[in-house]
Protein backbone atom coordinates (compact mmCIF):
# COMPACT_ATOMS: atom_id res chain seq x y z
CA UNK A 1 0.00 0.00 0.00
CA UNK A 2 1.87 3.22 -0.72
CA UNK A 3 0.19 6.44 1.36
CA UNK A 4 1.08 10.21 0.25
CA UNK A 5 2.64 12.42 2.70
CA UNK A 6 1.17 15.83 2.94
CA UNK A 7 1.81 19.09 3.59
CA UNK A 8 -0.09 19.87 7.30
CA UNK A 9 -1.65 22.39 8.55
CA UNK A 10 0.60 24.79 10.67
CA UNK A 11 -1.57 27.72 11.50
CA UNK A 12 -4.88 29.43 10.51
CA UNK A 13 -3.41 32.19 8.54
CA UNK A 14 -0.57 29.91 6.63
CA UNK A 15 -1.68 28.66 3.14
CA UNK A 16 2.06 27.95 1.68
CA UNK A 17 5.32 27.00 2.44
CA UNK A 18 8.52 25.92 1.28
CA UNK A 19 10.26 22.71 0.94
CA UNK A 20 13.47 23.72 2.57
CA UNK A 21 15.76 20.63 2.84
CA UNK A 22 14.54 16.41 2.58
CA UNK A 23 16.04 14.59 5.48
CA UNK A 24 15.90 11.38 3.79
CA UNK A 25 16.86 10.18 0.25
CA UNK A 26 14.60 9.08 -2.23
CA UNK A 27 14.07 5.35 -2.35
CA UNK A 28 15.17 5.40 1.48
CA UNK A 29 13.44 2.74 3.89
CA UNK A 30 12.04 4.98 6.64
CA UNK A 31 10.73 4.36 10.25
CA UNK A 32 7.34 5.68 11.41
CA UNK A 33 7.65 9.30 12.77
CA UNK A 34 11.29 9.87 11.29
CA UNK A 35 11.42 13.03 10.08
CA UNK A 36 11.33 13.23 6.09
CA UNK A 37 11.36 16.97 5.50
CA UNK A 38 12.13 20.51 7.02
CA UNK A 39 9.26 23.00 5.45
CA UNK A 40 9.55 26.57 6.00
CA UNK A 41 6.39 29.05 6.12
CA UNK A 42 5.87 32.65 6.46
CA UNK A 43 6.71 32.72 10.15
CA UNK A 44 8.48 29.48 11.07
CA UNK A 45 10.15 26.57 9.96
CA UNK A 46 8.75 22.79 10.94
CA UNK A 47 9.28 18.99 10.35
CA UNK A 48 7.29 16.24 8.49
CA UNK A 49 7.21 13.35 9.86
CA UNK A 50 6.64 9.85 8.33
CA UNK A 51 3.26 8.05 8.78
CA UNK A 52 4.03 4.61 8.40
CA UNK A 53 7.28 2.67 8.09
CA UNK A 54 8.39 1.82 4.50
CA UNK A 55 10.34 2.83 1.31
CA UNK A 56 10.26 6.79 0.89
CA UNK A 57 10.18 8.36 -2.52
CA UNK A 58 10.20 11.95 -3.11
CA UNK A 59 7.34 13.93 -5.10
CA UNK A 60 8.18 17.52 -4.51
CA UNK A 61 11.61 18.95 -5.06
CA UNK A 62 13.72 21.17 -2.82
CA UNK A 63 12.64 25.16 -3.00
CA UNK A 64 9.04 23.99 -4.52
CA UNK A 65 6.46 26.67 -2.92
CA UNK A 66 3.62 24.36 -1.64
CA UNK A 67 -0.04 24.72 -0.97
CA UNK A 68 -1.18 23.00 2.33
CA UNK A 69 -2.59 19.57 1.50
CA UNK A 70 0.01 19.47 -1.63
CA UNK A 71 1.53 15.90 -1.52
CA UNK A 72 5.32 16.09 -0.76
CA UNK A 73 6.44 12.52 -0.97
CA UNK A 74 5.08 9.00 -0.77
CA UNK A 75 5.90 5.82 1.26
CA UNK A 76 4.99 1.94 -0.20
CA UNK A 77 4.37 0.56 3.37
CA UNK A 78 4.48 -3.40 1.80
CA UNK A 79 7.56 -3.30 0.73
CA UNK A 80 10.35 -5.17 2.87
CA UNK A 81 12.90 -3.64 5.34
CA UNK A 82 16.20 -3.84 3.70
CA UNK A 83 18.73 -6.35 5.28
CA UNK A 84 21.48 -3.53 6.38
CA UNK A 85 18.86 -1.82 7.88
CA UNK A 86 17.39 -4.50 9.92
CA UNK A 87 21.42 -5.52 10.84
CA UNK A 88 21.59 -1.87 12.05
CA UNK A 89 18.49 -2.26 14.07
CA UNK A 90 19.77 -5.10 16.02
CA UNK A 91 21.31 -4.88 19.33
CA UNK A 92 24.92 -3.87 19.24
CA UNK A 93 27.75 -5.92 21.77
CA UNK A 94 28.24 -4.43 24.53
CA UNK A 95 31.77 -2.26 24.59
CA UNK A 96 32.88 -2.52 28.33
CA UNK A 97 35.28 -5.69 27.88
CA UNK A 98 38.55 -5.62 26.53
CA UNK A 99 39.27 -5.75 22.90
CA UNK A 100 41.54 -8.76 22.23
CA UNK A 101 45.16 -8.79 21.32
CA UNK A 102 44.49 -8.93 17.99
CA UNK A 103 42.76 -5.89 17.50
CA UNK A 104 45.22 -3.81 19.68
CA UNK A 105 48.51 -4.96 17.41
CA UNK A 106 46.44 -2.99 14.23
CA UNK A 107 45.44 -0.08 16.35
CA UNK A 108 48.71 1.57 16.60
CA UNK A 109 48.73 1.70 12.58
CA UNK A 110 45.18 3.31 12.30
CA UNK A 111 46.45 6.00 14.44
CA UNK A 112 49.30 6.53 12.57
CA UNK A 113 48.23 9.46 9.88
CA UNK A 114 51.36 9.37 6.93
CA UNK A 115 48.99 8.55 4.03
CA UNK A 116 47.20 12.38 4.97
CA UNK A 117 50.13 14.16 5.25
CA UNK A 118 51.30 12.94 2.30
CA UNK A 119 48.23 14.04 0.52
CA UNK A 120 48.82 17.64 1.59
CA UNK A 121 52.10 17.78 0.33
CA UNK A 122 51.34 16.22 -2.64
CA UNK A 123 48.84 19.31 -3.25
CA UNK A 124 51.75 21.92 -2.79
CA UNK A 125 54.78 21.85 -4.93
CA UNK A 126 57.60 22.29 -3.19
CA UNK A 127 59.01 25.25 -4.01
CA UNK A 128 55.16 26.54 -3.02
CA UNK A 129 55.81 25.04 -0.21
CA UNK A 130 59.15 26.55 1.17
CA UNK A 131 57.36 29.60 0.53
CA UNK A 132 54.56 29.06 2.50
CA UNK A 133 56.70 28.22 5.44
CA UNK A 134 59.27 31.24 4.98
CA UNK A 135 56.28 33.42 5.32
CA UNK A 136 54.16 31.49 7.50
CA UNK A 137 50.74 31.83 4.80
CA UNK A 138 47.46 30.19 5.60
CA UNK A 139 46.98 27.91 3.08
CA UNK A 140 43.45 28.10 2.98
CA UNK A 141 43.98 32.16 2.28
CA UNK A 142 45.46 30.67 -1.24
CA UNK A 143 43.44 29.75 -4.93
CA UNK A 144 45.03 26.80 -6.33
CA UNK A 145 44.95 26.58 -9.72
CA UNK A 146 46.95 23.23 -10.71
CA UNK A 147 45.42 20.44 -11.57
CA UNK A 148 43.74 18.31 -9.11
CA UNK A 149 43.63 21.36 -6.31
CA UNK A 150 47.75 21.69 -6.58
CA UNK A 151 49.19 24.82 -5.15
CA UNK A 152 51.83 26.01 -7.67
CA UNK A 153 54.53 28.82 -6.95
CA UNK A 154 52.30 31.64 -8.83
CA UNK A 155 49.58 30.64 -6.61
CA UNK A 156 51.58 31.44 -3.30
CA UNK A 157 52.94 34.71 -5.17
CA UNK A 158 49.33 35.89 -6.22
CA UNK A 159 48.66 35.55 -2.47
CA UNK A 160 51.56 37.65 -1.54
CA UNK A 161 50.61 40.18 -4.09
CA UNK A 162 46.74 40.45 -2.70
CA UNK A 163 46.77 39.70 1.47
CA UNK A 164 43.78 39.62 2.64
CA UNK A 165 42.00 39.00 -0.64
CA UNK A 166 41.27 36.29 -3.08
CA UNK A 167 43.28 35.70 -6.34
CA UNK A 168 40.50 33.64 -7.58
CA UNK A 169 37.69 36.00 -9.78
CA UNK A 170 39.01 39.47 -9.25
CA UNK A 171 36.96 42.21 -10.79
CA UNK A 172 34.42 38.97 -11.79
CA UNK A 173 31.17 41.03 -12.38
CA UNK A 174 29.23 37.81 -12.18
CA UNK A 175 25.84 38.02 -10.56
CA UNK A 176 24.35 35.51 -8.71
CA UNK A 177 20.15 34.99 -8.58
CA UNK A 178 18.86 33.41 -5.41
CA UNK A 179 15.06 32.72 -4.79
CA UNK A 180 13.58 34.81 -1.97
CA UNK A 181 12.60 32.30 1.35
CA UNK A 182 9.22 32.00 2.17
CA UNK A 183 10.00 33.89 5.14
CA UNK A 184 12.22 36.85 3.61
CA UNK A 185 9.54 37.32 1.74
CA UNK A 186 7.13 38.13 4.47
CA UNK A 187 9.49 39.93 6.09
CA UNK A 188 9.77 42.42 3.14
CA UNK A 189 5.95 42.78 2.92
CA UNK A 190 5.07 43.42 6.34
CA UNK A 191 7.74 46.14 6.40
CA UNK A 192 6.51 47.83 3.42
CA UNK A 193 2.76 47.21 4.91
CA UNK A 194 4.28 48.81 8.33
CA UNK A 195 6.03 51.86 5.92
CA UNK A 196 2.68 52.54 3.91
CA UNK A 197 0.02 51.94 6.72
CA UNK A 198 1.24 53.85 9.15
CA UNK A 199 2.19 57.16 10.42
CA UNK A 200 5.32 56.08 11.35
CA UNK A 201 7.59 58.65 13.82
CA UNK A 202 10.63 58.46 15.99
CA UNK A 203 11.75 59.70 19.29
CA UNK A 204 15.39 59.56 20.71
CA UNK A 205 16.54 59.66 24.09
CA UNK A 206 19.61 58.91 25.40
CA UNK A 207 20.62 56.59 28.74
CA UNK A 208 23.53 56.39 31.36
CA UNK A 209 23.89 52.92 31.47
CA UNK A 210 26.07 53.25 34.87
CA UNK A 211 23.87 52.23 36.95
CA UNK A 212 23.27 49.01 35.38
CA UNK A 213 26.20 48.03 34.32
CA UNK A 214 27.46 48.36 38.13
CA UNK A 215 24.48 46.52 38.99
CA UNK A 216 25.42 43.05 36.73
CA UNK A 217 29.06 43.62 37.76
CA UNK A 218 28.80 43.38 41.35
CA UNK A 219 25.79 40.78 40.99
CA UNK A 220 26.10 38.85 37.70
CA UNK A 221 28.06 36.09 39.17
CA UNK A 222 25.78 35.61 42.12
CA UNK A 223 22.61 35.51 40.24
CA UNK A 224 23.81 33.23 37.73
CA UNK A 225 24.96 31.03 40.76
CA UNK A 226 20.97 31.24 42.20
CA UNK A 227 18.90 31.39 38.85
CA UNK A 228 21.31 29.30 36.59
CA UNK A 229 21.25 32.09 33.99
CA UNK A 230 22.86 35.29 33.29
CA UNK A 231 21.82 39.01 34.11
CA UNK A 232 21.85 40.77 30.59
CA UNK A 233 20.87 43.77 29.74
CA UNK A 234 17.28 42.58 28.25
CA UNK A 235 15.60 42.33 31.61
CA UNK A 236 16.21 45.64 32.73
CA UNK A 237 14.58 46.91 29.42
CA UNK A 238 11.49 44.67 29.03
CA UNK A 239 10.94 45.36 33.08
CA UNK A 240 11.12 49.18 32.34
CA UNK A 241 9.17 49.04 29.37
CA UNK A 242 6.19 46.79 30.93
CA UNK A 243 5.79 49.93 33.44
CA UNK A 244 6.21 52.51 30.76
CA UNK A 245 3.49 50.66 28.47
CA UNK A 246 1.11 50.50 31.77
CA UNK A 247 1.73 54.05 32.60
CA UNK A 248 1.08 55.21 28.62
CA UNK A 249 -1.51 52.49 27.74
CA UNK A 250 -2.09 53.52 24.12
CA UNK A 251 1.49 52.44 23.52
CA UNK A 252 0.19 48.72 24.32
CA UNK A 253 -2.41 49.31 22.10
CA UNK A 254 -3.17 48.93 18.25
CA UNK A 255 -5.73 50.16 16.02
CA UNK A 256 -8.48 47.66 14.09
CA UNK A 257 -10.33 48.67 11.50
CA UNK A 258 -12.20 52.15 13.71
CA UNK A 259 -11.48 50.57 16.82
CA UNK A 260 -8.81 50.86 19.23
CA UNK A 261 -7.58 47.57 21.29
CA UNK A 262 -6.11 48.59 24.42
CA UNK A 263 -4.53 45.93 26.97
CA UNK A 264 -3.67 45.35 29.84
CA UNK A 265 -1.33 42.78 29.56
CA UNK A 266 2.16 43.56 28.40
CA UNK A 267 3.30 40.68 25.58
CA UNK A 268 7.12 41.95 24.60
CA UNK A 269 7.94 40.50 21.50
CA UNK A 270 11.76 40.43 21.54
CA UNK A 271 13.86 40.79 17.57
CA UNK A 272 16.25 37.96 16.89
CA UNK A 273 18.25 37.67 13.95
CA UNK A 274 18.14 33.90 13.04
CA UNK A 275 19.80 32.25 10.08
CA UNK A 276 16.93 32.86 7.54
CA UNK A 277 16.06 36.29 8.78
CA UNK A 278 14.66 38.41 11.93
CA UNK A 279 12.16 36.72 13.95
CA UNK A 280 9.82 37.93 17.33
CA UNK A 281 9.28 35.17 19.45
CA UNK A 282 7.14 36.48 22.40
CA UNK A 283 7.77 36.90 26.06
CA UNK A 284 4.13 36.52 27.79
CA UNK A 285 2.81 38.12 30.37
CA UNK A 286 6.02 39.78 30.77
CA UNK A 287 4.75 42.41 33.03
CA UNK A 288 4.26 39.42 35.70
CA UNK A 289 7.77 37.44 35.41
CA UNK A 290 11.03 38.27 37.81
CA UNK A 291 13.65 39.31 36.07
CA UNK A 292 15.13 35.50 36.19
CA UNK A 293 11.72 34.59 34.49
CA UNK A 294 12.40 37.43 31.72
CA UNK A 295 16.47 36.18 31.32
CA UNK A 296 15.36 32.52 31.15
CA UNK A 297 12.98 33.27 28.70
CA UNK A 298 14.97 35.31 26.18
CA UNK A 299 17.99 32.69 25.91
CA UNK A 300 15.27 30.20 25.52
CA UNK A 301 13.72 31.63 22.48
CA UNK A 302 16.84 32.89 21.58
CA UNK A 303 17.81 29.76 20.94
CA UNK A 304 15.56 28.43 19.26
CA UNK A 305 15.33 30.91 16.87
CA UNK A 306 18.92 30.24 16.08
CA UNK A 307 18.19 27.11 15.74
CA UNK A 308 14.67 27.11 13.72
CA UNK A 309 12.68 25.44 16.74
CA UNK A 310 10.15 28.24 17.15
CA UNK A 311 6.31 27.46 16.97
CA UNK A 312 4.00 29.80 15.58
CA UNK A 313 2.57 30.08 18.71
CA UNK A 314 5.62 31.46 20.37
CA UNK A 315 5.86 33.85 17.79
CA UNK A 316 2.40 35.10 17.28
CA UNK A 317 0.62 38.27 18.81
CA UNK A 318 2.88 40.78 20.93
CA UNK A 319 1.98 43.68 21.67
CA UNK A 320 5.13 45.64 21.69
CA UNK A 321 8.43 44.99 20.28
CA UNK A 322 11.89 45.49 21.63
CA UNK A 323 14.65 45.39 18.98
CA UNK A 324 18.69 45.57 19.79
CA UNK A 325 20.74 46.91 17.04
CA UNK A 326 23.69 47.40 19.50
CA UNK A 327 24.80 43.60 18.93
CA UNK A 328 25.79 44.62 15.87
CA UNK A 329 27.47 47.91 16.00
CA UNK A 330 24.70 50.04 15.79
CA UNK A 331 24.99 53.43 17.61
CA UNK A 332 21.79 54.55 16.58
CA UNK A 333 18.94 54.18 13.64
CA UNK A 334 14.56 54.29 13.65
CA UNK A 335 13.23 50.86 13.76
CA UNK A 336 10.49 50.17 12.08
CA UNK A 337 7.25 49.05 13.94
CA UNK A 338 5.91 45.51 13.99
CA UNK A 339 2.52 45.68 12.73
CA UNK A 340 -0.42 45.51 14.25
CA UNK A 341 2.01 46.72 16.98
CA UNK A 342 1.78 50.57 17.26
CA UNK A 343 5.25 50.93 18.75
CA UNK A 344 9.19 49.54 19.01
CA UNK A 345 11.81 50.35 21.29
CA UNK A 346 15.17 50.36 19.33
CA UNK A 347 18.58 49.85 21.98
CA UNK A 348 21.72 50.76 20.63
CA UNK A 349 25.59 50.36 21.50
CA UNK A 350 26.80 51.74 24.42
CA UNK A 351 29.33 54.25 23.75
CA UNK A 352 32.00 55.94 26.53
CA UNK A 353 31.02 59.86 25.61
CA UNK A 354 31.59 62.93 27.47
CA UNK A 355 28.89 64.30 29.65
CA UNK A 356 27.99 67.08 31.48
CA UNK A 357 26.88 66.20 34.90
CA UNK A 358 26.45 68.61 37.92
CA UNK A 359 28.21 71.77 35.87
CA UNK A 360 31.52 68.76 34.92
CA UNK A 361 32.32 66.56 31.96
CA UNK A 362 32.67 63.35 32.49
CA UNK A 363 32.68 60.08 31.00
CA UNK A 364 29.52 57.92 30.81
CA UNK A 365 28.18 54.94 29.00
CA UNK A 366 25.97 55.67 26.81
CA UNK A 367 23.36 54.07 24.99
CA UNK A 368 20.74 55.96 22.63
CA UNK A 369 17.39 54.72 22.52
CA UNK A 370 14.36 55.38 19.94
CA UNK A 371 11.23 54.69 19.84
CA UNK A 372 9.03 54.06 16.51
CA UNK A 373 5.52 54.66 16.70
CA UNK A 374 2.20 55.06 15.31
CA UNK A 375 1.00 58.63 15.27
CA UNK A 376 -2.49 57.80 14.60
CA UNK A 377 -2.74 56.51 18.14
CA UNK A 378 -0.05 57.84 20.02
CA UNK A 379 0.39 61.42 20.39
CA UNK A 380 3.94 63.40 20.88
CA UNK A 381 3.25 63.73 24.44
CA UNK A 382 3.06 59.85 25.35
CA UNK A 383 5.91 58.96 23.18
CA UNK A 384 8.19 61.17 24.26
CA UNK A 385 6.51 60.83 28.00
CA UNK A 386 7.05 56.61 27.46
CA UNK A 387 10.91 57.14 26.14
CA UNK A 388 11.82 59.45 29.65
CA UNK A 389 10.02 57.02 31.66
CA UNK A 390 12.16 54.19 30.62
CA UNK A 391 15.39 56.16 30.18
CA UNK A 392 14.34 57.68 34.35
CA UNK A 393 13.33 53.86 35.12
CA UNK A 394 17.12 52.59 33.99
CA UNK A 395 19.46 55.20 35.12
CA UNK A 396 17.38 54.50 38.63
CA UNK A 397 16.89 50.38 38.69
CA UNK A 398 15.77 50.58 42.17
CA UNK A 399 12.74 52.25 41.02
CA UNK A 400 11.65 49.18 38.82
CA UNK A 401 10.75 47.52 42.17
CA UNK A 402 7.64 50.18 42.26
CA UNK A 403 7.87 51.24 38.77
CA UNK A 404 8.04 54.66 40.54
CA UNK A 405 9.94 56.44 43.73
CA UNK A 406 9.31 54.09 46.50
CA UNK A 407 8.65 57.09 48.65
CA UNK A 408 5.97 58.43 46.26
CA UNK A 409 4.76 54.58 46.05
CA UNK A 410 4.66 54.92 49.94
CA UNK A 411 2.87 58.53 49.99
CA UNK A 412 0.58 57.53 47.36
CA UNK A 413 1.75 60.22 45.36
CA UNK A 414 0.57 60.26 41.77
Amino acid sequence: MVIDIKVPTVGESINEVTLVKWLKKDGEYVERDSVLAELESEKATFEVNAEQAGIFKHIAKEGDDLKIGDVVGSIDTSAEKPAEAAKEDKPKPATGAPKPPVAQTVQPQAEEKPAAKEDSSAKTTPVAAAIIADKNIDKQSIVASGSNGRILKQDVLDALKNPGRSTQNLFSREEKVEKMSNLRRTISRRLVEAKNGTAMLTTFNEVDMSPIMEIRKKYKDKFKEVHGVGLGFMSFFTKACCFALQKFPSVNAYIDAENLIFHDYCDISIAVSGPKGLVVPVIRNAESLSMAEVEKAVVDLATKARSNKLTIEEMSGGTFTITNGGIFGSMLSTPIINIPQSAILGMHNIIERPVAENGKVVIKPMMYVALSYDHRIIDGRESVGFLVTVKNLLENPSLLLFGKDPIESLLEMP
